[in-house]
C-alpha cells in the first residue's frame, strides 16, 4: 500500500545513538530506568519513616509500597509490623486505623491528641 513504511532489515536499521549498536543502546537505557526504579524505592523507604511525615502519610506510603491496606482489624498482627516499618507508635497507627473506619462508617472519631475527624 502507498502509505506502508518500507521493509528494513536488521542491519539497515537506523542508529539510535552515535554508538551505533542498538543493543548497546538498549542496555543502557534498561539500566538506567532499572538505577531509577531502584532511587525511586530508596526514596519512598525513606520517606516511609521520616518524621516530617504525618503518620497517616507514613502509613499511605507503607500501603503503596506492599500493594495493601491496613487491616481493619484491631488485633491483627500486621499491625506490628505497619507500625515498626513506619516508626509510628503501635497507638497511633490503632488511631489511623479507627479514623479510617469512622470515615467509613461515618462516625467522629477522637483520638487521643484531642484532635476529631468526622465524615466529609
Amino acid at each position: 500500500m502507498a502509505f506502508d513504511p518500507p521493509i528494513r532489515s536488521r542491519d539497515q536499521e537506523p542508529a539510535l545513538a552515535s554508538s551505533g549498536n542498538w543493543m548497546t543502546d538498549h542496555r543502557a537505557r534498561i539500566a538506567l530506568e532499572e538505577s531509577e526504579r531502584r532511587e525511586r524505592k530508596q526514596q519512598e523507604l525513606l520517606e516511609q519513616t521520616c518524621e516530617r511525615n504525618t503518620p497517616a502519610e507514613r502509613i499511605r506510603i507503607w500501603e503503596r509500597r506492599h500493594g495493601l491496606s491496613l487491616p481493619r482489624e484491631a488485633n491483627h498482627p500486621l499491625l506490628a509490623l505497619v507500625a515498626s516499618q513506619t516508626d509510628v507508635a503501635l497507638e497511633r497507627v490503632l488511631e489511623e486505623q479507627q479514623r479510617r473506619m469512622g470515615r467509613i462508617t461515618g462516625e467522629v472519631v477522637v483520638v487521643a491528641d484531642g484532635d476529631s475527624s468526622g465524615a466529609t
